[in-house]
């Protein structure tokens, strides 16, 4: 029997698709730092602050190029809404399970969220 060595760890390339385990719950620093607030900035977008951003939105719209001039309380409406949810604790934990869901599907089927949700939409 021949061994395999890697410089990857086993939980990171094991696995049924050599993706990483599907059950581990360990996070890495740019997954903390980097992804899963990722996903908190797009959800305060369309689902806690749709409002402020929508406000945002229409401001920079009709402002043209002095849209940093003219929307800076809108700005800063939507900012104080977004870092609200930002530092609320319960929506933290409940992105950082989405995310760890999403990484725990894609490593059972090795199909990416977005690849799966395009296929999804082509067989309708």
């Amino acid at each position: 029997m021949k061994e395999t060595y890697s410089v990857i760890s086993p939980k990171l390339a094991g696995g049924p698709k050599g993706l990483g385990d599907p059950d581990d719950k360990s996070l890495r620093k740019v997954e903390k730092d980097v992804l899963i607030p990722k996903i908190m900035r797009e959800r305060t977008k369309t689902e806690k602050c749709v409002n402020e951003v929508k406000e945002f939105h229409d401001c920079c719209l009709n402002s043209g190029l002095l849209n940093v001039i003219k929307c800076r309380k809108e700005n800063e409406v939507m900012k104080s809404c977004m870092e609200k949810w930002y530092y609320n604790q319960d929506f933290i934990k409940e992105c950082t399970q989405q995310y760890l869901n999403e990484r725990s599907e894609f490593r059972r089927t090795g199909i990416p969220k977005k690849l799966k949700t395009t296929r999804m939409e082509a067989s309708l």
